[in-house]
């Protein structure tokens, strides 16, 4: 817990020890925390250089713990101050590199990168380094799995970093929605499904773009990365021409959304795949049902809304608050940008 201070294990349980316990000789701490006394020594030194402890002098000595909300918010300043001058020297850096950019070669602002381990690497990196939005389009195959990028999301979405997502059709075939992406839907992300998605993309603020080098419906080896150029402000029109024309796949409420609607928790997540466009087998596959026991599923909803076609049970769950209006981001503005890109 105190590494962001700079204390490593030894010398944060030499800490939490002299914390715990009124002063203590070395042969005492070196006894509550089972470390030898070389060990020791060299955690108190640490301790004592960061202000986190008080020798008594004379020849017995003895060590007690600096108290810790008044020492660790020193510590903790200083790296705040620290990452404060660190942020503006990145932001120095960024402003000459989008200089030198200005002038490279065209083939520059565009990379490949190779190899699976050095997309995921890359992938990653560039979402852990997202500021402003992200935004996919998600289609098979998948160089990293889903699964293995839901902690990212998850950790950049607590960040209050947005998350817009395009899904294929097919692509949501081969996923478990109610495991994989209500969880995401629930901490924020917008996701809505298209009819048939044309690439797979990833944009990072409006500074980036990853899609693959080659379209393969069964495996990517290579991707671009797409620096601030035309090409780069084509993509991002292009997302945004897609998400107008997307149907949402809203999220799925527990206990609270059967009462405030009437539906249960099964008959909800039913009219959310419906209203999303997706072919009846994939629902049926979604819901682990047959497709007879779907069917027996479709006419039960219908009696339950009191209608008599899907059509009209879309719109009674567009009336009943069961699913956000297909224009609801449309208008959304692009964020604030330094230059195409950024």
């Amino acid at each position: 817990m105190l590494e962001i201070v700079g204390l490593d294990a030894t010398a944060e349980a030499v800490y939490e020890a002299l914390v715990d316990n009124p002063p203590l000789t070395v042969e005492e701490v070196s006894g509550a925390t089972t470390l030898d006394r070389t060990c020791v020594h060299d955690a108190l030194n640490t301790l004592e250089a960061n202000g986190l402890i008080m020798r008594t002098e004379g020849g017995s000595q003895v060590v007690t713990a600096t108290p810790p909300d008044v020492a660790l918010e020193v510590l903790l300043l200083e790296q705040q101050e620290r990452i404060k001058r660190t942020r503006l020297y990145m932001e120095q850096l960024a402003a000459r590199y989008r200089r030198a950019a200005a002038g490279r070669n065209p083939a520059d602002l565009i990379e490949v990168i190779s190899g699976r381990h050095a997309v995921a690497q890359r992938v990653e990196q560039i979402l852990r380094s997202t500021s402003t939005e992200v935004r996919f389009i998600d289609k098979q195959p998948y160089v990293i799995a889903p699964e293995m990028l839901a902690p990212v999301e998850a950790e950049m979405l607590r960040r209050g970093v947005p998350y817009r997502g395009l899904y294929d059709p097919v692509g949501l075939s081969t996923r478990d929605i109610q495991t994989e992406i209500e969880p995401a839907i629930a901490q924020g992300e917008q996701a809505r499904v298209l009819a048939e998605a044309p690439i797979k993309l990833i944009l990072a603020d409006r500074r980036l773009a990853l899609l693959p080098l080659r379209s393969d419906p069964h495996s990517i080896e290579s991707v671009l990365v797409v620096h601030p150029s035309a090409l780069l402000e084509a993509l991002d029109a292009l997302f945004e021409t897609l998400w107008r024309t997307a149907l949402p796949l809203p999220p799925v409420g527990g206990r609270g959304a059967e009462e405030e609607h009437g539906l249960p928790q099964e008959d909800a997540r039913l009219v959310a795949l419906l209203t999303a466009g997706l072919p009846d087998r994939i629902i049926a596959r979604q819901l682990g049902l047959s497709y007879r026991t779907f069917q027996r599923r479709i006419g039960g909803l219908l009696e339950r809304l009191g209608v008599r076609t899907r059509f009209q049970a879309g719109l009674q769950a567009s009336f009943r608050g069961l699913v956000p209006p297909p224009d609801e981001h449309a208008d959304q503005k692009p964020m604030p940008h330094d230059s195409p890109g950024q």
